[in-house]
């Protein structure tokens, strides 16, 4: 985190944008490279956008516990991590009642006194927890992580609109990641029908059968050897292809001689 600012700070400082416009923060991380890299910026930019703010994070409660899915460089390790093993603080708080958190003076905080004594002993003094809207997720939310006291009392009506642009970010990516992952399931189905549909014509040809009977054929030795369906008919299709290979090769070597 960086040194704690001087009591003049804001009058020495050019004033920070109380919140990125939505377009530009879509543009700018919803066409990242993956959540992943969204959320890094993301905790990034925030610090930029706060007033007061020296680092950030956004944790997601997943499985019965709150994890940090991305964090700014500066930030403590465990200050995440402590309120979940204490099972409260301002970001537990604020991601499970979906309630903004702050915490002016972590020394004169009685809400989470365990919590607050170990911030302190990392440097931190002031916390900024605001709910995140994130689909899927509903226990989320962005925090936000000062050493001076009272360090965002001009600037939680930014922390609020940039975490809901974020919220409409962070759904964007999402949507595009399940859309991606949706296309691939499709081409990975169209590719097993495929496989399937080669290895019925091969049993045909063999067996001078049905392709339905060919069908029930392969679903029996599937379940009798415990191999999925497109495996099997696709080590069918590659001995096939191989044997077709080695007999069309050696007849054309037979020729040559």
């Amino acid at each position: 985190m960086r040194p704690p600012a001087d009591p003049d700070h804001h009058d020495k400082q050019p004033a920070r944008a109380t919140a990125p416009e939505s377009p530009t923060l879509h543009q700018a991380l919803a066409g990242t490279g993956g959540l992943d890299t969204l959320l890094r910026e993301l905790t990034d930019r925030a610090v930029l956008a706060v007033a007061g703010a020296e680092a950030c994070s956004v944790t997601v409660r997943r499985d019965g516990r709150l994890l940090t899915v991305a964090g700014t460089g500066g930030l403590p390790s465990g200050l995440d991590q402590r309120q979940d093993e204490n099972g409260d603080g301002p970001c537990v708080r604020a991601a499970d009642s979906d309630a903004e958190q702050h915490a002016p003076d972590l020394s004169e905080e009685g809400r989470w006194p365990t919590y607050a004594a170990y911030a302190l002993s990392k440097g931190v003094r002031s916390v900024l927890a605001v709910p995140l809207a994130v689909d899927g997720e509903t226990d989320a939310a962005l925090n936000l992580y000062a050493t001076a006291e009272g360090a965002f009392h001009g600037s939680r009506d930014a922390a609020r609109a940039f975490a809901a642009n974020a919220s409409d970010a962070v759904n964007a990516a999402l949507r595009i990641e399940r859309e991606r992952a949706s296309a691939g399931d499709v081409r990975t189905a169209l590719l097993s029908r495929s496989v399937i549909d080669q290895a019925i014509g091969i049993l045909m040809a063999q067996e001078r059968c049905t392709a339905q009977t060919a069908l029930d054929t392969l679903r029996r030795v599937s379940q009798d050897a415990n191999i999925k369906l497109r495996d099997l008919c696709g080590d069918l299709v590659a001995r096939t292809t191989a044997e077709s290979t080695n007999g069309a090769s050696g007849r054309r070597a037979s020729q040559r001689r």
